[in-house]
């Protein structure tokens, strides 16, 4: 088992202390740990999506108005 320190604000640690008083505080911090480290993964997927889209975004195909109402015609029944 790792050991790490943090600095926090004392009242975030008076807080912490009182709401997981009869908690395994490690057990609750590698929770929050894992949790925060899996909503980066996800950020950090989410961006490297959304900036693939926009690099695509200049190869997409430019349709006239009036082709955009003919696509939209020709789909209905």
């Amino acid at each position: 088992m790792a050991t790490m320190n943090f600095s926090i604000p004392e009242d975030v640690k008076e807080r912490f202390n009182r709401t997981f008083a009869n908690a395994n505080k490690s057990a609750v911090v590698t929770q929050l740990l894992e949790e925060a480290i899996e909503r980066a993964e996800r950020k950090r997927q989410s961006d490297e999506a959304i900036q693939r889209i926009k690099s695509r975004w200049h190869q997409r195909p430019v349709l006239t108005e009036e082709e955009i109402m003919q696509a939209r015609e020709d789909g209905r029944p």
